[in-house]
């Protein structure tokens, strides 16, 4: 009998998409039965098209900001940013999700739908949460394909009987 892993993904930026897809296609390679909860804004990992996910770093003081470009002396400044700098510089989250963007591609770190094709390969199994799927007009076909949509007490079925169950 294998582990067993149940992850709820509720956030929908492009920052946190990565933990529950690294978490889940690293448990699913160690062995592990693997399903992913995706509701409110985690709906976002499970969309077709991702190029929409952006950083925000407005309000998260956890999130230093590297240069991913430049001399390694102005790389490894820790650009902290006053959040009332952020609020009132325009297009500042788009400049900080181009910047992470880069910081991704330099590292040779997967993108998001990379991720999550790897999760679709090991079979972790990916669920939507349809209460909130309709809470917010979404339809079907916005969802990538090997998507069930499901209320939470079909997830609750599994998450119970769980080695391990993460709430991201």
């Amino acid at each position: 009998m294998s582990k067993k892993l149940a992850i709820i993904a509720t956030k929908g930026t492009l920052d946190w998409a990565y933990p529950p897809l690294i978490l889940a296609s690293t448990a699913a390679a160690l062995g592990y039965d693997v399903q992913v909860f995706c509701t409110f804004y985690g709906l976002q990992l499970l969309r077709k098209d991702t190029s929409g996910l952006k950083v925000s770093p407005l309000g998260n003081p956890g999130m230093p900001m590297k240069m991913p470009f430049g001399p390694k002396w102005f790389k490894d400044i820790n650009w902290n940013i006053p959040n009332i700098v952020q609020a009132s510089i325009p297009g500042y989250e788009s400049l900080a999700t181009t910047l992470m963007k880069m910081t991704i591609k330099n590292c040779g770190v997967a993108t998001i739908d990379e991720l999550r094709d790897l999760c679709v390969e090991a079979e972790v199994k990916f669920l939507a949460c349809q209460m909130t799927v309709e809470l917010f007009g979404f339809e079907h076909n916005q969802f990538i394909d090997n998507v069930e949509f499901v209320g939470a007490a079909s997830f609750f079925e599994f998450a119970g009987e769980t080695d391990i169950c993460l709430y991201i």
